[in-house]
């Protein structure tokens, strides 16, 4: 099973100082520790551009990440509850790696606001997530596949592939909550903000490619499940391949149905990819407009592909399920199904709509390895049900447009992004403290000498209002 590999962005240099006002000099230290801890992010992105692909260091990046967020929560939380001064919109530079151009090559952009900065930054976050996943599940190898390996070993191995499937559920909660959340608050910090220029997102910050992004990550999840399910299985089928299953084999009809899930996911994704709000730019500001601001064609096709394969794995199960489940009743069902999935598992070896996920040989040289593999294996099975089907069940091959598919399934659940603590100012735990310890404080006080009514309605500021004293 593949994982989409993302293109890491870069970002331009920038200091919080240049933009905050702390009149009461009460943040100080906090605003340098922030702008080192972006300087630390762009230094770790320029790192990993530069890096090849096997010597990317994307844990490395995930840890930077969880330094700077809760540093940059803290900036916006100080200057939404007035503890810092913003004195002039913040344009942050970013470079946009999911936008289709002519010349193959980033676009950098330059964005005003926080909450730009917000959003690239847990954006990449994403990205790094699901790469990371990606590099761990390339270092297993075809491990279920190995004569040799121990049971333990096996099992370690899945551990590690359960292990990539938590991290794109991250990733996947993670592009949702750009998706539903930062970008809905980007948009009303811009309308309640008449000085913010009013410029259009690229592909990258759009509601539905994020919505995408997250139904794309939990697809490959689910994919990553599906092979860990049926790890002991073709440990077992190795030496044997084809039918009969063996009885390590889980339910042919619930593979099915996971398949069936991954081929709706990456379908779903596709055609919000596509729209038109998310293909182009709103042709304001900066923004690339026309095929600039298209969605990559690696995306795109990828998210095909991906359906394609998937939808063809779900037939051939569903095949399967038949020959094996079904009696003599099914013998038709399950050469229909197979031959369904033969044909399409040859479209995308032909390349019928577009082979691999990248311009290199080696990515499209891995993609077909991967499609004729199974396509061996839906060879093997239509011909086993096709001559038990001739001579013994003698049952009709119904065509295709007569052949019942099932309800998908999920095995895999998305995990919700939770922000993190602000490393300082409202919400931080040194505050929260603080805060607690002047109550503290004025509570005593207010124990020790008696309280007007006036005073009571305000505890912390002394102050009156219309009607104090006054009891109703």
């Amino acid at each position: 099973m593949s994982i989409y590999l993302y293109e890491l962005p870069t970002t331009g240099a920038i200091s919080f100082a240049e933009f905050c006002s702390d009149e009461n000099a009460s943040y100080t230290s906090h605003i340098s520790e922030v702008t080192q801890a972006r300087a630390n992010l762009r230094g770790a992105l320029k790192e990993s551009k530069r890096a090849d692909h096997g010597e990317k260091d994307f844990l490395k990046l995930v840890k930077i990440l969880d330094e700077y967020l809760p540093q940059l929560y803290g900036i916006m939380g100080c200057v939404a509850q007035g503890e810092l001064r913003q004195t002039s919109e913040p344009i942050f530079s970013w470079r946009t790696t999911l936008s289709a151009n002519l010349f193959n090559t980033s676009p950098r952009l330059s964005v005003p606001s926080l909450y730009a900065d917000l959003s690239f930054s847990l954006l990449t976050y994403a990205f790094a997530l699901s790469n990371l996943a990606r590099s761990v599940v390339a270092s297993l190898g075809a491990y279920e596949r190995e004569r040799g390996i121990s049971d333990i070993e096996r099992k370690a191995k899945d551990e590690k592939l359960n292990f990539s499937v938590t991290l794109l559920c991250r990733a996947s909660g993670l592009f949702s909550h750009i998706s539903e959340q930062v970008l809905l608050d980007w948009d009303k910090h811009r309308a309640a903000n008449s000085t913010v220029a009013d410029v259009g997102r690229p592909p990258d910050l759009s509601r539905e490619v994020n919505a995408a992004l997250a139904k794309m990550a939990l697809a490959d999840a689910q994919s990553l499940a599906i092979r860990k399910l049926l790890s002991k299985s073709a440990y077992d089928s190795t030496i044997t391949p084809g039918p009969p299953l063996p009885t390590s084999h889980p339910s042919p009809a619930l593979i099915a149905k996971l398949h069936l899930e991954c081929a709706s996911l990456y379908s779903s994704a596709r055609s919000l990819a596509m729209t038109p709000s998310s293909s182009k730019s709103k042709g304001k500001g900066n923004i690339p407009s026309g095929a600039d601001a298209e969605v990559s064609a690696d995306l795109r096709r990828y998210l095909t592909d991906e359906g394609m394969f998937h939808g063809a794995l779900a037939r051939k199960w569903l095949g399967v399920d038949a020959g094996e489940n079904g009696g003599t009743s099914k013998g038709g069902d399950a050469v229909a199904f197979l031959a369904w999935a033969k044909k399409e598992l040859e479209e995308l070896k032909d390349g019928g709509r577009g082979l691999g996920i990248g311009k290199e040989k080696e990515k499209k040289e891995r993609r077909r390895d991967k499609v004729l593999e199974e396509l061996d294996s839906v060879t093997v099975f239509w011909k086993y049900y096709k001559k038990l089907n001739d001579s013994l069940n003698f049952q009709a091959v119904p065509p295709q447009a007569d052949l019942q598919l099932s309800a998908g399934r999920l095995a895999v659940a998305v995990k919700p992004f939770v922000p993190p603590t602000p490393a300082f100012g409202p919400g931080s735990v040194e505050y929260i403290r603080l805060q607690a310890e002047v109550l503290e404080l004025e509570d005593g006080d207010d124990q020790e000498k008696p309280q007007s009514p006036s005073s009571a309605a305000s505890p912390r500021s002394g102050g009156t209002y219309a009607g104090a004293g006054s009891y109703f």
